[in-house]
Formats: C-alpha cells, sequence, structure tokens
C-alpha cells in the first residue's frame, strides 16, 4: 500500500472532485484545493455563488467498500439527529444520492460530502486536560447510541480487532514493514503482539465493551469552537472496544508525560454520562499498545503522508520498541 499519492495523483484527485462539484450544486467558479491527506484525499470546496465552503472526501480505491461508506454516513445523520454529537453533516448530490463516483487510472473513486464546520484542531502543545475531560463525555454519548441504536439493513463496517490489525491480513499493514525495525525491536514487537492478543482475548467482546465506535478520536479529528467540541472523520468507525476510543484518542501522544492526567480527565467526562468499570480501565494500558503497534503499521504503509513525516517513521517504530519494552515489564494479572 506505500505510495498511495505518489507524483501527480493528488492533483487528478483534485480536477476529478472538482469534475463532481456540479453534482452538489456547486457553480463553474468553485475552486477546489486539498487540505488533507492521510487515508483518504480531503479536499476544501469554495464556490462564490453559494457562501460556506463543502468538504469533498476522495476515498482510496479498495479499501471501504461503497455499503460501508454509506454505513458511517447513516451513523452520522443518526448521531446528529438524537443530539449525540457535533458533526458536520454529511451533504446528499442534486439527485439525493450521497455517494458520487469518478474513474481515476482505472479505479473507481467514491466521493462524499460534509458542511464545513468552523473551529480549531486542539493544540497538542497546550493544556488538554479540560479536552480530554469533554472528549470523555463525548466519547460516553457516542457509546451510548452506538448500544441503542438499530442500524439500518445492509449497515456493515469493519471491524478493529487483533485479527483484523495483525492478522493474515491486516487493514493497515503489516507492523514488520515498519520503518526503523531492528532485529531487537522486531523481537520486542513480536512479543507485544502474543501478550495483546492473550489479553484481548481474555478480556472479550461482550455487548458491555465491544460495538460501534468512532476508532479515531485524535486531535487532529476534533474541532473546538469557544466552549464546543465537534467531532469530525467518522471515516474509520466500527466495531471495536469502547475503550479503544480513549487509546486511538491520543494517538501519536503515547510517550507524552501528560497521558495519565489525560486518561484521568477522560474516566472523569465519561462517568460524569456513564458508567465506565474497573475492568474496562484496566485494560486501557492494552490497547494503548494495540493502536500504537497499528499506527507503526499504518506509517509503514503510508509513509508518503504528512501525518507519517510528522510521527518521525523510524523514530516513530523506534518508540513503539520502547512503549512496548516497558510494558513487557510490568507484571500482569
Amino acid at each position: 500500500m506505500g505510495g498511495l499519492y505518489h507524483g501527480d495523483l493528488v492533483e487528478r484527485l483534485r480536477a476529478g472532485a472538482q469534475s463532481l462539484a456540479p453534482h452538489w450544486g456547486l457553480s463553474p467558479q468553485t475552486q477546489v484545493r486539498l487540505l488533507t491527506l492521510s487515508e483518504n484525499a480531503t479536499f476544501r470546496a469554495d464556490d462564490p455563488a453559494r457562501g460556506a465552503p463543502m468538504i469533498l472526501r476522495v476515498h482510496r480505491p479498495g479499501y471501504h467498500t461503497e455499503a460501508e461508506i454509506a454505513s458511517e454516513l447513516a451513523w452520522i445523520a443518526a448521531l446528529r439527529q438524537a443530539g449525540a454529537v457535533t458533526a458536520p453533516a454529511p451533504l446528499p448530490l442534486r439527485s439525493g444520492e450521497m455517494i458520487a463516483r469518478f474513474e481515476e487510472g482505472g479505479d473507481l473513486r467514491h466521493v462524499v460530502a460534509f458542511e464545513f464546520m468552523p473551529g480549531s484542531e486542539p493544540d497538542p502543545a497546550g493544556d488538554l486536560t479540560a479536552g480530554f475531560r469533554q472528549l470523555g463525555a463525548v466519547s460516553a454519548r457516542l457509546h451510548g447510541h452506538a448500544r441503542g441504536w438499530q442500524p439500518p439493513a445492509g449497515f456493515t463496517r469493519k471491524t478493529w480487532d487483533f485479527d483484523s490489525a495483525f492478522g493474515p491480513a491486516p487493514l493497515w499493514g503489516d507492523w514488520r514493514a515498519a520503518p526503523g525495525l531492528t532485529a531487537d525491536s522486531v523481537a520486542v514487537l513480536e512479543a507485544l503482539a502474543e501478550r495483546l492478543q492473550r489479553e484481548l482475548a481474555a478480556y472479550g467482546n461482550g455487548a458491555d465493551r465491544f460495538g460501534l465506535v468512532h476508532a479515531d478520536l485524535r486531535l487532529a479529528n476534533l474541532l473546538t469552537t469557544g466552549d464546543q467540541l465537534a467531532v469530525i472523520d467518522f471515516d474509520d468507525c466500527g466495531l471495536s472496544w469502547f475503550a479503544y476510543d480513549f487509546a486511538a484518542a491520543i494517538s501519536f501522544l503515547e510517550t507524552s508525560p501528560m497521558i495519565p492526567a489525560l486518561q484521568a480527565a477522560w474516566l472523569a467526562g465519561y462517568r460524569e454520562v456513564a458508567a465506565f468499570g474497573a475492568e474496562h480501565e484496566a485494560m486501557l494500558p492494552a490497547l494503548i499498545l494495540f493502536r500504537r503497534l497499528l499506527l507503526t503499521a499504518w506509517i509503514g504503509s503510508h509513509s508518503e503522508t504528512e501525518t507519517a513525516q510528522e510521527a518521525g517513521l523510524g523514530a516513530y517504530t523506534e518508540g513503539t520498541a520502547e512503549l512496548a519494552e516497558r510494558y513487557l515489564a510490568e507484571p500482569r494479572p
């Protein structure tokens, strides 16, 4: 999966998104520019005749099926209708459909649109504890909605468990292909994977701990405006442990000395809304390492993205091995 956005592909994707703009009622004067590259390519469309910008997300081929994309949009719509979370609305095409398509290089590209939501990403260099308390409450509301919601017929999303992350067909690639690995770090991470497999199997996937989650509540997917916290980018939402949403929230911050305070704040906010038992709290360290190893694999298969480069590529892998050594040295019940 390496080199997803090589050469002039980004410009071709931008042109493809631009060609679809009229299907959302945008005028020929619309300007489409790149916002972010990650799993997908996300663009901002500015139409002087419309006023408010629009977000266009071009999916990479061969990852989510059209049914999975439609399922993501269905959950967002249900969350918004229930008032469970502040999130940008998916925008239908003039035809009433939710998903547009164009061909690029023999691949079918799916494109979806969202309303533009103002706000800024929380500053990782600032005091994040208040925000994490808010995020804990938001997570509890998300999980509460997921537990009580009856998905529509045909609803399907990926599962984020040990097998899908590290089994024979890992969703984000094999961590053994990550940059900066040495023989010693491979041995440590193999031992970590074995231990995580045992611990997660023992924890299980009962309905009180496993269900539909956002799965990527990191800072880049949060927007703050005043005292409001909004959630964007449900592209990774799927079935996993509810506690995994905290592990995802501290993505790329795992070595920070702030983590104990952020965890305490997240738990406090969560427990203001719903119960979060000691058994689930005890699994947070395992799920943090699960997420860290998963991100290590992702960086290896997405090394051209700005996110991977900002994480440090090989330096991130080294940090994963150090965290794994520490985790393996701690006695576990």
